[in-house]
């Protein structure tokens, strides 16, 4: 195996759970159950021995019987190095080039685990997308059902996907964390959004070196953020999403809430009637008509609404935001979010609202105002 200088992640050989094939991994050499990353996910050494070299054109190789199983697949390497990194990233670079620059490194190629400094999003100049794909199974690291990604469209937000279907979604990145999730305090770490016109992204780093900690996505589609504990020598699953039957995506119907705190979860947002007792779809009671007298209602502490239809204007203040909403008459709701430190965005929703959810103090909730007619006000 290879080993990172201060013992923390090694690389090697595994076979999973009950599986007798053999995949080149890494893991936490205090923990080799929390394997992170896995080079050959969908081609796994079943018979014979699998050798990992680092070639002279300067690429790593694994072979199987004299064939190629995986490589890093790259070229420019005169005096390649292959190096297991402390923060879990497998790289290869040229030795004597003085450039920090990787010609390759393994966080560019993300398995089911985010670890601090990896970055899931896009690449704008390029278009490519980085993102979480679960295990098929706990005996299978080929790419299963599930993805976990950023959304760029508006404000970044986070989702489980199974395939096309929305299966989770945070609420919009606020400048300090996205809505809905666990208002965790920064002793434990601190979520980062960076947008710019080469790149979104997002990351996270431990509070401090002593924190050792990895975000999963399980072969099951839930995610958790796990601590280790080094006392117990476990890991401490500090939360997992979907958390509660509002956490998934659509439980309730357009322009309903849904809360975990009722019996029947979701409930038409005030203003709006049941389609139709079959339906957990809403309709206004009275309609929108543009007329003198509109105005906001506000439900508190929510997680918003999805982004389907929105626009977002980053130099209005929250009165110039209501004023806004009111002009246009298929603006349906507005909130003011933190787009960063010192500043504030103005939100606004077109259409039906889908997938608002009360949450509770724990977790990181906005202030949206609902629009509605002056009878229904």
């Amino acid at each position: 195996t290879l080993v990172s200088s201060l013992e923390t992640f090694e690389l090697g050989f595994f076979s999973p759970g009950k599986s007798r094939k053999k995949y080149l991994g890494i893991w936490y050499k205090s923990s080799p159950g929390a394997v992170v990353w896995v080079a050959n996910r969908n081609n796994p050494i079943a018979e014979g021995k699998g050798v990992l070299t680092l070639s002279d054109t300067g690429n790593l190789l694994l072979n199987q019987t004299n064939t190629v199983v995986w490589s890093t697949n790259v070229s420019g390497a005169g005096n390649p190095m292959a190096q297991l990194l402390d923060t879990g990233n497998l790289v290869l670079k040229d030795n004597k080039s003085m450039s920090e620059s990787y010609l390759w490194q393994s966080f560019e190629y993300p398995s089911d685990t985010l670890l601090p400094g990896m970055k899931i999003g896009w690449n704008l100049k390029t278009g490519e997308e980085r993102y979480l794909t679960s295990w098929t199974s706990a005996d299978d690291p080929s790419l299963g059902s599930f993805t976990y990604r950023l959304d760029k469209n508006g404000l970044p937000q986070l989702f489980i996907d199974r395939g096309s279907v929305k299966r989770y979604r945070t609420g919009p990145w606020n400048g300090i964390g996205f809505g809905g999730v666990p208002a965790v305090p920064n002793l434990f770490f601190k979520p980062i959004v960076i947008s710019n016109e080469n790149e979104v992204y997002h990351t996270y780093e431990p509070a401090s070196k002593s924190v050792t900690m990895r975000l999963w996505l399980n072969q099951s589609g839930y995610l958790q953020r796990l601590i280790w504990e080094q006392k117990s020598n476990e890991w401490d699953v500090l939360y997992s999403a979907p958390f509660d039957k509002c956490g998934s995506y659509g439980s309730c119907g357009v322009n309903s809430i849904c809360s975990s705190r009722r019996a029947d979860a979701c409930e038409c947002i005030e203003g709006f009637i049941s389609k139709s007792q079959e339906s957990k779809n809403c309709v206004r009671e009275s309609p929108l008509d543009c007329q003198k007298g509109e105005g906001f209602r506000r439900l508190d502490g929510v997680k918003v609404p999805d982004l389907l239809k929105i626009e977002l204007n980053e130099s209005l203040n929250p009165t110039g935001c209501e004023a806004e909403c009111l002009k246009n008459c298929s603006c349906t709701a507005y909130a003011n979010v933190n787009v960063s430190e010192g500043r504030t965005g103005c939100l606004m929703w077109f259409g039906d609202l889908f997938d608002i959810t009360e949450v509770s103090d724990m977790y990181r909730g906005e202030d949206v105002f609902i629009r509605l007619s002056a009878s229904g006000l």
